[in-house]
């Protein structure tokens, strides 16, 4: 790596555990970031799919945080 990058890591893990934590979520953010690419035909067909299930209630919605502390306890 460069120089830039390792000064940039190691001052990062000098900052207080929320900050680096700030830090964290931006650059993953970063990653997340729209490509502009449009979605496949597949992919819309999926979405339509899966918003039409919801709408006719033809699946079950649950809440994210208690299907993540579900899958998290199962890897325990």
């Amino acid at each position: 790596m460069s120089t830039t990058v390792d000064r940039i890591v190691s001052e990062a893990l000098d900052l207080p555990a929320r900050a680096r934590a700030f830090v964290a979520e931006k650059l993953i953010e970063s990653l997340d970031e729209d490509t502009g690419g449009e979605l496949s035909p597949a992919w819309r067909q999926e979405v339509r799919k899966r918003c039409r299930e919801v709408d006719e209630h033809l699946v079950e919605l649950r809440d994210a945080e208690e299907v993540f502390a579900k899958a998290h306890a199962a890897l325990r």
